[in-house]
């Protein structure tokens, strides 16, 4: 009787990692797609640009600029103005951004105050190789860009990334925050005509 149980076979851990593997098969079956889905919607909520409260109080300012003169902004004057915010040297579209929207925005008499926080000379010199010849407001020590809430957007510390704020008649109409580093004119003032047509 010892002898059979001797040479019964044993059981090997192969077969247990076979059963174990064909239990786990259902499983992995319905989590993979869920965690793919919940990744996808992930990356489409990053890549969407987000659209902030109006609430924001404007601030006056007065910034020098790369064409050497200095440009005051008042914040209660009447009218419209478009603030832009950008991330600047390293961002050659940052810069194309610029001639992009710039004579779209004078058509619907919007002045439009491009915002880059590098040092003066260093942005002259990338707008010149860029063919940008709207003066760029130099706000290097941040104080305009921390005051309209543009900084730490997109995990970019201390810059600003692509981002707008319309001023109307001393209030703050629209604020826009997009991932992409460039909007084509179409799609942007097809969001701004929406924008300040509910308004």
């Amino acid at each position: 009787m010892n002898s059979h149980r001797r040479n019964r076979p044993r059981k090997t851990s192969t077969g247990r990692r076979r059963r174990a593997k064909w239990r786990l098969g259902p499983w992995l079956a319905i989590i993979i797609p869920v965690l793919f889905i919940a990744v996808a919607v992930a990356i489409s909520v990053v890549d969407e640009p987000v659209e902030t409260e109006t609430a924001l109080t404007p601030v006056d300012f007065q910034l020098s600029t790369t064409t050497g003169e200095m440009v005051a902004f008042d914040a209660d004057a009447p009218g419209r103005t478009l603030l832009y915010f950008a991330m600047g040297i390293g961002c050659d579209i940052c810069f194309t951004q610029i001639p992009e929207i710039k004579t779209g925005l004078s058509l619907r008499g919007i002045r439009f105050l491009p915002i880059m926080v590098d040092p003066v000379d260093v942005i002259a010199r990338e707008a010149q190789r860029l063919g940008v010849n709207s003066p760029i407001l130099i706000d290097e020590d941040r104080t305009v860009s921390a005051a309209y809430g543009m900084l730490g957007l997109y995990g970019h510390g201390n810059i600003p990334t692509h981002s707008f704020a319309l001023i109307e008649d001393g209030e703050t109409a629209w604020v826009r925050h997009y991932p992409d580093v460039f909007v084509p004119a179409e799609a942007f003032f097809t969001e701004l005509d929406s924008a300040v047509r509910d308004g």
